[in-house]
C-alpha cells in the first residue's frame, strides 16, 4: 500500500472525522471535498472542534494537532479535489440517487490509479459499482462515529472488487490507527450497523408510538445493559439527518411506519435545526446533556 494522497468527499460529521484522523494518524495529504465553499467553511469549524477531543481522549498536543490540520486542504471543485488522489473515501448523504450521480462524475475526473471507497452506513457497494466505471477498484470502508476512539474500520468488498485493492485498503485502515475488520461477503449494514440500526430503529419506534420519551428509553437501556449511551444519545452523535435519510429511504417502499418516522424526524427535529450533537441540540441539548449527569441513572 503506497497511498499518499487521500480525498474525503463529504464533510459532514463523519467525513470531517475521517479527514482529520487520516491527516493526524497516517501523515497523509488529505483533501476535503464538498459541493460549495459554505459547506467547506462549516467543515473547517467542525474539524477544529475535534481538537479538544483528541487532547482529552488521546493525549494529543497542539503541535501534532496543528500539523495534522495543516495537511488538510479544501476544494469545492471535484476535478481539483481528486487530481492526485490515490484513494477517495465517499461520505456523502445516504441517498442512492445522490451517491450514484456522484460516482458517475467522480469516475470521469479521477485518475485511473484512484481507488474509490464508500463509507455508506447501510447501502451495498454493488449498488454503485457500475456507476464508478471501475468496479475492480471499488469497495466499502465503513467507520464508526468518534473515529479517533471507536476505531473500527469495516472493509467490505463486492463480488467484483480486486483482491489486491481489498488488501490495500485493509492496510490503509491500519495505517490511520484503525482496527481493520475484513468482510468477505456483502452485508447491508456490515457488522456494526447490522447490530446497531435495529436498536436505533426500535428506540425511535417507541418514541413514534408515544410509549416513552427519549430520556426514559435511554435510561432503561443504560441501566439494564450497562451501556454508556442509549439509542437517542447515539442518534445525536450519528446525526439526525442520517437517521432521517435511512428512514426516508425505507419510506419510499411504502412502509407507513417509516413514513411517519421520517416525518417526525424532519418536522420536529431537522426543520428546527435540532440535528444532533454537532448542532448543539438534537434529542438532547449540548454541551451538557442530561444523560451525562451523575444522577441520570439514579432518578
Amino acid at each position: 500500500m503506497d497511498y499518499k494522497n487521500i480525498t474525503v468527499a463529504g464533510s459532514g460529521v463523519l467525513g470531517s472525522q475521517i479527514a482529520f484522523q487520516t491527516a493526524y494518524k497516517g501523515k497523509f495529504n488529505v483533501v476535503v471535498y464538498d459541493i460549495n465553499d459554505e459547506a467547506l467553511e462549516r467543515a473547517k469549524d467542525r474539524i477544529l472542534n475535534l481538537k479538544p477531543y483528541y487532547k482529552e481522549d488521546l493525549g494529543a498536543v497542539d503541535e501534532e494537532l496543528n500539523a495534522a490540520y495543516n495537511r488538510l486542504s479544501f476544494h469545492s471543485d471535484l476535478a481539483k479535489a481528486v487530481a492526485e488522489a490515490d484513494l477517495v473515501i465517499e461520505a456523502i448523504p445516504e441517498v442512492v440517487k445522490i451517491k450514484t450521480n456522484f460516482y458517475i462524475e467522480l469516475g470521469k475526473v479521477a485518475p485511473e490509479k484512484t481507488v474509490f471507497a464508500t463509507n455508506s452506513s447501510t447501502l451495498l457497494p454493488s449498488q454503485f459499482a457500475e456507476a464508478t466505471g471501475r468496479p475492480k477498484k471499488f469497495l466499502a470502508l465503513h467507520f464508526a462515529n468518534e473515529i479517533w476512539k471507536n476505531n473500527t474500520a469495516e472493509v467490505m468488498k463486492h463480488p467484483g472488487t480486486a483482491e489486491e485493492v481489498f488488501n490495500e485498503v485493509i492496510e490503509f485502515a491500519k495505517a490511520i490507527g484503525m482496527v481493520a475488520l475484513p468482510l468477505h461477503k456483502e452485508q447491508p449494514g456490515y457488522i456494526l450497523n447490522s447490530l446497531l440500526v435495529p436498536l436505533l430503529e426500535a428506540g425511535q419506534g417507541l418514541l413514534l408510538n408515544d410509549v416513552a420519551d427519549p430520556e426514559t428509553i435511554d435510561k432503561t437501556w443504560m441501566i439494564a445493559t450497562g451501556a454508556p449511551l442509549g439509542p437517542f444519545a447515539i442518534l445525536d452523535v450519528v446525526g439526525i439527518t442520517t437517521a432521517y435519510n435511512i428512514a426516508n429511504a425505507k419510506a419510499q417502499t411504502g412502509d407507513e411506519h417509516f413514513k411517519k418516522l421520517a416525518s417526525l424526524l424532519k418536522t420536529e427535529y431537522i426543520d428546527k435545526g435540532k440535528t444532533g450533537r454537532a448542532a448543539g441540540e438534537g434529542f438532547y441539548k449540548y454541551p451538557n446533556p442530561t444523560f451525562a449527569r451523575e444522577d441520570f441513572l439514579k432518578e
